[in-house]
């Protein structure tokens, strides 16, 4: 039996760039095992979870994920990673993660322009299908402040959604 080397997918970019979409279609192109952090979320806690709460519900729900992405690599499988990873500290947590594992890392950078951005996540937003997260015009905003575009150094295959 050929002993190969398991790939962590660490999927990037801003909310309704597309990531989740093209998570899915990852996943049936590599049999590789997705993993959500939103789709979590609105099982475990609803698609609009109280503000004061959202942090500490999204690190105890990422300390699940990680964990059991690390079984699913320890036992050769491919995992997806569909976080965001709108800072540079996590993406480089990211490729730390998967050095550890004996995993290989690639970096998806899935873009599209903002307007496409905003109205994806609006509409999205008004009809909430399963596994979706509230996320209203100011959120949109707010969260514009938190996002960090990737660095000059930081290898990626960019993926455009743009229609």
């Amino acid at each position: 039996m050929e002993n190969t080397v398991p790939t962590v997918y660490l999927v990037y970019g801003f909310t309704g760039a597309g990531k989740t979409t093209f998570a899915k279609a990852l996943e049936q192109d590599t049999g590789a095992v997705r993993f959500s952090a939103d789709e979590w979320m609105a099982r475990l806690h609803g698609s609009n979870p109280p503000a004061e709460k959202f942090q500490e519900y999204c690190d105890s729900i990422g300390e699940l994920i990680w964990d059991m992405a690390a079984l699913f690599l320890k036992r050769g499988h491919d995992v997806i990673m569909d976080m965001g990873f709108w800072s540079r500290f996590s993406r480089d947590q990211g490729r730390a993660f998967a050095a550890k594992h004996h995993a290989d890392a690639k970096l998806y950078a899935v873009t599209c322009s903002e307007d496409v951005m905003r109205k994806r996540v609006l509409k999205r937003t008004s009809e909430l299908p399963f596994g979706e997260l509230v996320i209203d015009e100011n959120a949109f905003e707010l969260f514009k402040t938190r996002f960090e575009t990737l660095g000059a150094d930081e290898e990626h295959i960019p993926i455009d959604t743009s229609l």
